[in-house]
């Protein structure tokens, strides 16, 4: 086991502290790590890979909370829509019309976040904070009646730069808040930022997330 569980207790005690909720990342780690901070008392775990979400979910406790917190390809939606308990990155219309779609089939409606591209590298995805103006047409022309849409989330550039990174975070959160004033303000679930991993969640914590995404300072480095 590579559990430290001494950063959980203390990273965890901090984001309870500031009102969030620690999604620890357990991608490409075994089942016997997450079961150690299960028995903690933790719930709320991240995986970015469908095929082993799906096998983790198969052979672990039904009351984890799953958070797919990668790129999902709308092929792969179908495997993981009847329990998923909240989809992070949700980019195009495509992919919210594939998830209602598929929700439908399985008789829920799905909980999800739109994420935004707030860093400064082009390699990350993300719908563009300056097309606030668009979204509404996009969520009226694509159904959506099986999704939720109760917040946002984003990655920050991958830098030392602590002055850059939080500016990102206060860009997303500005979004956050522009969403729910123009479209959600009735919306009480809209309430989710998703900011922040192991090398800045303190900066995404003070920006206001509400969903820090940690896997390295629990874990170890990536198998």
């Amino acid at each position: 086991m590579s559990v430290n569980l001494a950063a959980y207790q203390s990273i965890n005690a901090a984001v309870t502290a500031a009102g969030a909720t620690l999604v620890a990342v357990s991608k490409t780690k075994p089942s016997e790590d997450i079961m150690a901070l299960y028995e903690q008392g933790h719930r709320d775990f991240g995986e970015n890979r469908v095929a082993e979400l799906v096998e983790k979910h198969a052979a672990l406790p039904k009351d984890i909370r799953w958070h797919f917190i990668g790129h999902l390809q709308r092929n792969k939606v179908k495997d993981i829509v009847s329990f998923v308990h909240l989809i992070h990155a949700v980019d195009s219309a495509r992919l919210l019309g594939e998830i209602s779609k598929r929700a439908a089939a399985a008789g829920r409606t799905v909980d999800v976040l739109l994420q935004f591209h707030i860093a400064a590298e082009e390699s990350k995805y993300g719908l563009e904070p300056t097309a606030l103006a668009e979204l509404p047409e996009i969520l009226i022309t694509t159904p959506h009646d099986n999704v939720r849409i109760v917040g946002v989330m984003g990655m920050a550039t991958y830098t030392e730069a602590e002055d850059q990174v939080s500016r990102e975070f206060q860009l997303l959160a500005s979004t956050f808040r522009k969403l729910k004033e123009s479209f959600y303000a009735e919306q009480e679930s809209f309430k989710e930022i998703s900011m922040g991993m192991s090398g800045d969640y303190p900066l995404a914590l003070a920006a206001g997330s509400t969903l820090v995404r940690v896997g390295s300072s629990l874990f170890g480095s990536r198998n």
